[in-house]
């Protein structure tokens, strides 16, 4: 069986050795970085099966790391940090980890956090991804690329997970909590990132078509769908669509508490 890699990235050498002695025993190949800046590196050059990234730290700190991480890859984040505030684990999970860890952390709470997080992903990466075409748009999860009526378009890993998604489901309406499942992996992120990350995508769609022809809907209090050739069927009755709430979202910062 093959061991996970996990990276431990933190600048006090103590902490990454009690931590490697932990990983190690339990079975996990564990590196180490002591910055963001050679964590990066590390993961430019081999991408692990999970980070543990600690938040103070020198040059670039923690959440400055996490930004960089998720613009190249969705590898398993948690965050390590003295902050137990809710404010401070809110924001760990809106900026894209998976979990968060307070300091002093318990030997067998970490393990197990860990465990769940690599089986997550381990069940999602055996899915088996299938390639669509609609007319519309085109997604070849082997690639890892998206045409827009032939025009190619660059997404995140997390965009490009949240649109496979939604295409994979033509004229559904999906609610934000399956979303996060679905998406993110667990229902314990920040219920957030869905109207965030929607923008997002919506704001990459409209860089090759008009933005009133975005295949991606908001239905009030019920969710998003994604309307592709074919699937232009009317809203049910009593809802309200906006085409671009969520870009909206995504481009002021604005913090809203709506139903999805």
């Amino acid at each position: 069986m093959t061991q996970h890699q996990v990276l431990v990235v933190d600048d006090e050498p103590d902490v990454r050795s009690l931590v490697r002695l932990l990983l190690e025993r339990a079975g996990y190949d564990v590196s180490e970085a002591v910055d963001g800046r050679a964590a990066l590196r590390h993961i430019f050059s081999d991408v692990p099966d999970l980070v543990l990234l600690d938040v103070t730290m020198p040059d670039i700190d923690g959440w400055q790391t996490l930004q960089r991480i998720r613009d190249v890859t969705d590898v398993p984040v948690i965050m390590l940090t003295a902050a137990s505030t809710e404010l401070e684990k809110v924001r760990g999970l809106k900026s894209g980890a998976d979990d968060y860890v307070t300091k002093p952390f318990g030997r067998q709470e970490l393990l197990a956090r860990i465990d769940a997080i690599l089986r997550r992903s381990s069940d999602r990466d055996d899915e088996a991804p299938q390639a669509i075409d609609d007319g519309l748009v085109a997604i070849d999860p082997v690639t890892a690329t998206v045409a827009v009526q032939g025009t190619p378009v660059h997404l995140t890993p997390l965009e490009f997970r949240l649109l496979h998604t939604l295409v994979r489901h033509p004229g559904e309406v999906i609610g934000r909590d399956r979303l996060l499942e679905l998406v993110w992996g667990n229902d314990r992120a920040a219920p957030e990132q869905v109207k965030l990350y929607v923008g997002y995508l919506r704001r990459k769609l409209e860089s090759v078509m008009p933005a009133d022809e975005v295949p991606i809907e908001t239905v009030r209090g019920f969710g998003y769908r994604y309307l592709g050739q074919g699937n232009r069927t009317p809203a049910p009755a009593g809802t309200a669509i906006d085409h671009g709430a969520a870009n909206r979202t995504a481009a002021s910062g604005e913090q809203q508490n709506p139903f999805i």
